[in-house]
């Protein structure tokens, strides 16, 4: 009686292990947007040197405007909320971005983003920085 006793508690322990519950402590499912060691033009990635400072932030554009000449001396992850953005990498030519891509922004490089679209544009930019050095550049 006592090891039919001590197995039927076993049992009881292995059910609880293996149930279904256990699965709401797992991490969650991940739906990756970007896994990329170089920009949108072939660059290697780099980290800036001194201490870390992420950014994030949301850009939103009108039809019709433009970001200005810039560069970023940071990575930059980008990810196309809503709309089209043109961007126009100078010799490295241009590139259309619509909702739902992402991209590892070129840095060190002069560019220029222009809403092409009939809609808002609206860009979820990461900025993995350095408190020493501004995310953005604007050329002269």
């Amino acid at each position: 009686m006592k090891i039919s006793r001590i197995a039927g508690g076993l049992i009881f322990c292995l059910t609880l292990v293996s149930s279904p519950a256990q699965a709401n402590h797992s991490y969650p499912p991940l739906s990756v947007l970007l896994s990329s060691s170089v920009s949108t033009i072939g660059q290697n990635i780099s980290y800036p040197v001194g201490p870390a400072k992420i950014t994030a932030a949301i850009v939103t554009m009108q039809p019709g405007q433009k970001t200005g000449w810039h560069k970023h001396e940071v990575p930059l992850f980008a990810y196309i909320m809503e709309g089209q953005l043109s961007v126009d990498y100078g010799s490295v030519g241009v590139k259309i971005y619509h909702a739902g891509d992402s991209f590892i922004e070129a840095f060190s490089t002069e560019h220029n983003g222009e809403n092409t679209g009939r809609e808002i544009v609206r860009i979820m930019a990461v900025f993995a920085g350095s408190q020493n050095i501004p995310n953005t550049i604007m050329e002269k």
